[in-house]
């Protein structure tokens, strides 16, 4: 995707609105305006979008509309599930286990709840990223309330055997949580199937709306959670407040057009990630983080030894690339992901995130990897 001569590869962190979803949006500012709980025809109509749109992505999903609660994106739908579970639960028991590599909005979450009195298990992980099942299953303990493990990370694309966890959950009689964001939309994320208790995720990924996100509560096991956000009965009285019908409306229109033509573009998409990567293997000294394990199909993760991370990013001004999440991104800090994958932190720093979409061709992968050749180069030599 160009804009003014610059290529954005950086659709991990978010994505444009496609101009169908933008389409769907654009009646519900202006006549199509009115509250989705006010009781008169406006009313009713604009609720009517909203269910709509809970059955678009529940289709997307496999899961049932009544189990998704809307919410304003991924970070507010970990917190409610997070804290709202932790809060109802206590009772039974404070321990929570999940892994270092997990997404801030997980992590920081989970380390509140360590300062409010829960004992947190971090799961460290191998240089592949992945977690250790048996560690897993021998962290569970009577007083273990929730399991939450992401589907797929971020920063490498690496994606975690969800199903294998969920049966080790199960067995054991533990609540099983998953970050599935990175994963809706660019690989099929059937929720029945992975057979997890709570699941959340957010618009922006699938080229949809800022502003809008998920959480998807499994009915069959009448989970008990606490509402953080008070003041009036919507999303089932889970989360208080006016929804947000133009963003829910372009969620639903994203997960549909998602669910139609996500089998063409995976295909797509994982060519253009393998040309990227063979053409940036022909740079000395450059590893593709996580190659070896089960990835998405749009996420490269590469490291260039002997170059100066600190002014990788800045000389590769015609790209939009990341060092790791958008969450960290005015830090210059290496990525907590690398590092729990036993990644020094000057490789980290060293290290770049590459994420084509939608609208990337191969031109642009072309032109990408020519420019971060020339640049790796140039620092290579100024190290020297």
């Amino acid at each position: 995707m160009k804009l003014d001569n610059k290529i954005y590869l950086d659709h991990n962190a978010t994505t444009p609105v496609d101009p169908r979803v933008l389409e769907s949006m654009l009646p519900y500012f202006t006549h199509k305006f009115a509250n989705a709980g006010s009781d008169h025809i406006f009313g009713w109509d604009a609720n009517d979008a909203v269910e709509q749109a809970r059955e678009q992505l529940a289709a997307l999903l496999n899961c049932r509309p009544g189990e998704i609660i809307f919410t304003s994106g991924a970070t507010e739908a970990a917190n409610l599930a997070l804290l709202g579970f932790a809060g109802a639960n206590k009772h039974k028991g404070n321990h929570i286990i999940t892994a270092r590599t997990e997404h801030k909005a997980i992590l920081d979450t989970l380390g509140f709840l360590e300062r409010q009195g829960f004992d947190i298990t971090y799961l460290e992980v191998n240089p592949q990223g992945n977690i250790d099942l048996d560690q897993l299953e021998e962290a569970i303990t009577f007083k273990t309330i929730l399991v939450c493990l992401m589907l797929a990370n971020n920063e490498t694309g690496l994606i975690h055997p969800v199903k294998d966890i969920s049966k080790i959950t199960e067995r054991k009689g533990v609540k099983f949580m998953s970050d599935i964001t990175q994963g809706v939309g660019k690989i099929p994320v059937d929720l029945k199937e992975l057979d997890v208790d709570l699941a959340v995720l957010s618009a922006h990924k699938i080229y949809g709306p800022k502003g809008a996100g998920a959480l998807y509560i499994n009915k069959k096991n009448k989970l008990d959670i606490e509402p953080q956000i008070y003041g009036g009965k919507q999303e089932k009285g889970m989360r208080a407040g006016t929804q947000n019908v133009p963003a829910i409306v372009g969620f639903g229109k994203a997960a549909e057009i998602a669910l139609k033509e996500m089998k063409e573009e995976v295909t797509r998409i994982e060519n253009l990630r393998n040309r990227l990567e063979a053409l940036l293997e022909e740079i000395e000294e450059v590893t593709i983080n996580s190659k070896s394990a089960a990835r998405l199909p749009n996420t490269t993760n590469v490291t260039f030894k002997n170059t100066d991370g600190s002014h990788l990013l800045r000389k590769l001004n015609s790209l939009a690339v990341s060092r790791g999440s958008a969450c960290n991104s005015n830090l210059l800090k290496p990525s907590h992901v690398l590092k729990a994958m036993g990644i020094s932190d000057e490789l980290a720093l060293s290290s770049l995130r590459i994420s084509p979409g939608r609208q990337t061709t191969e031109a642009d992968i072309d032109k990408a990897a020519a420019e971060i050749k020339k640049v790796v180069d140039e620092l290579r030599i100024v190290r020297a």
